[in-house]
């Protein structure tokens, strides 16, 4: 039951992360050049003045979040003390590369041809054979019958 909900947890994450027809969130949102705060502010025409007087700042402060953003730096709280300011929604998020469900079924498939290829060496070495059945069929039996989803997560 609670690996059924984990999958469609999954399932319903992957759908918000991974949109059909549009390009990936990464893409979408990968920051300009000097930031996003220094791209909306130039944006707007607005000065570093004019975005310090809205956080109560001096605008060398502005200067240094605009520094911290671009080298990577700057802590989401003063991202959101800036979106504000710029009347944005700040967006935070872990994007994965591949769909969560990829991953998961990737990553009992690689456990699984482990185990089941130590398994078959050891075989070899005792002069025995192993089941002629479809290895994708084995891997598939292995999983079911083996990996818990939080299993595969316990080695690197």
């Amino acid at each position: 039951m609670k690996a059924t909900l984990r999958s469609l947890a999954r399932k319903s994450l992957d759908s918000r992360l991974v949109p059909g027809d549009q390009p990936r969130p990464e893409l979408r949102y990968k920051s300009p050049p000097k930031g996003w705060i220094r791209a909306i502010r130039d944006a707007f025409g607005m000065s570093s003045e004019q975005l310090a007087r809205r956080v109560s700042l001096r605008s060398q402060s502005i200067d240094d979040w605009e520094k911290s953003e671009a080298s990577g730096s700057i802590s989401l709280n003063t991202l959101r003390r800036a979106a504000d300011a710029l009347d944005c929604t700040l967006i935070y998020a872990l994007v994965p590369r591949t769909s969560l469900e990829d991953a998961v079924n990737s990553r009992a498939r690689r456990i699984a041809t482990r185990e089941l290829g130590r398994v078959a060496h050891t075989m070899k070495l005792e002069d025995q054979t192993t089941a002629d059945s479809d290895p994708d069929e084995q891997i598939a039996e292995y999983i079911r019958a083996n990996i818990k989803d939080r299993d595969i997560w316990n080695e690197p």
